[in-house]
């Protein structure tokens, strides 16, 4: 009995020795296991309709009860951890481009937009030099075209009459009263009666029942104040006359713009109503006054207008080109570039050293903007390469990995656990 118990305690042990060599798992196996349960450990997951969550193990979205997907992580170590690492594939496929941040001649466009108007300094008042009464109208419509010293319209005046008899009478005694003689012709040069015009009713003897009214300047009526059979007294205006030989083009300018404008800038503009001409001209006067209801100064350029093909009320469109001298050792860097929230103006700059693409968020202060691009004031340096395409599909990897994006400068924050 004895024996056979040994035996069997013998078979027990033998057989428990090559079951634990068989079935006991090796430290290979141990390590690779551990290894696994340590990478799922490490993985972040989140939501791909809310990037801000963040969870160390997979599960539902608290949110909206998606499945969670797995958020890269890079671990190079020359990396920097506020980075955003891309693989070419990505970028090539998000068509992220990049460009050397460089120096560059700054170049402002201002767009202005106005009307034609008249020259204020070729407007005349066609006034009545003598009271009376409104006999006939030779000109008797607006834009109608008049030249120097055409009639416009005859009066009749008693007053006229009798100083002209006074001229006649004195005339009898010029010799032994010269006083009262000159007196009676002064009065009629008041009247607007030249030298020749006197002599003429002096050696005549008769008596002119009406007086012409002739026009100073040559123009277009532009108003008629009077009709026949008024009575006007001296000084009563009857037509407004403007020349519009040469007129203004009166652009609108608002006060943020103004910096960028200076006199005898040229400008390039063009006419709504003479589509595919171009036209050029130089500024002659900005307002110093600006409008306090519209906000804006009124900016003048002067062009040529013999043809007459420029009208009065007639929109026009210009554009300067102001070369800013004081910023012509500024970057400039294009307007695709920069993601601008308000208050914070950023950009996303590529990494050195590294094989894939890796961009990291900073903040920039910007100058004046040009037609497509930005003057930058502070924060990049000469020869830096930045994102200048896709760069908010460079953010939104941003914003789905934590890190500091547009809107989150300081990045996401991971959960570590589920929400329920």
């Amino acid at each position: 009995m004895k024996r056979n118990t040994v035996i069997i305690i013998i078979a027990l042990l033998v057989g428990f020795f090559f079951g634990w060599l068989f079935f006991h798992p090796s430290g290979k196996n141990e390590e690779k296991h551990i290894n696994s349960t340590e990478a799922v450990k490490s993985t972040i997951w989140t939501c791909s309709m809310h990037p801000q969550i963040r969870m160390s193990e997979p599960g539902k979205c608290p949110i909206c009860g998606m499945d969670l997907i797995p958020l890269g992580q890079n671990s190079g170590p020359s990396i920097d951890p506020d980075a955003v690492h891309l693989s070419k594939e990505a970028a090539q496929l998000a068509n992220v481009l990049t460009t050397v941040v460089t120096k560059q001649k700054p170049l402002k466009e201002v767009h202005l937009y106005g009307k034609v108007q008249a020259d204020e300094r070729m407007l005349q008042s066609q006034v009545a030099h003598v009271p009376g009464r409104i006999e006939r109208l030779v000109v008797n419509f607006t834009g109608e075209s008049v030249v120097i010293g055409q009639v416009l319209a005859q009066i009749y005046s008693p007053e006229l009459i009798t100083a002209q008899q006074e001229l006649l009478e004195a005339a009898k005694t010029k010799l032994t009263q010269p006083a009262i003689y000159e007196a009676a012709k002064e009065k009629l040069r008041q009247w607007k009666f030249t030298d020749a015009q006197i002599a003429t009713i002096e050696e005549s003897g008769v008596v002119q029942n009406t007086v012409e009214v002739l026009s100073n300047t040559n123009g277009i009526v532009t108003a008629r104040r009077i009709n026949t059979g008024d009575y006007v007294s001296q000084g009563t205006v009857l037509f407004e006359i403007a020349d519009l030989s040469k007129v203004w083009i009166m652009f609108d300018a608002y006060e943020s713009d103004l910096q960028f404008l200076r006199k005898g800038e040229k400008i390039s503009f063009t006419l709504q109503a003479l589509q595919g001409n171009n036209y050029t001209g130089s500024i002659i006067f900005i307002d110093p006054v600006i409008d306090p209801v519209t906000r804006v100064a009124k900016v003048r350029v002067e062009t040529e207008n013999q043809s007459g093909k420029f009208k009065p009320e007639m929109f026009a469109a210009g554009i300067v080109y102001s070369t800013l001298d004081e910023y012509h050792n500024n970057l400039v860097i294009p307007r695709s570039s920069v993601l601008w929230t308000g208050k914070r103006s950023v950009v996303y700059v590529k990494q050195q050293g590294t094989d894939d693409p890796v961009f990291k968020m900073r903040e920039v202060e910007l100058g004046p903007m040009l037609s497509e691009s930005y003057v930058v004031m502070n924060g990049l340096s000469e020869g830096e390469e930045i994102v200048t395409n896709g760069t908010f599909s460079v953010d939104a990897e941003a914003q789905l990995e934590g890190k500091p994006s547009m809107m989150n400068p300081g990045g996401g924050q991971t959960l570590t656990g589920h929400k329920h």
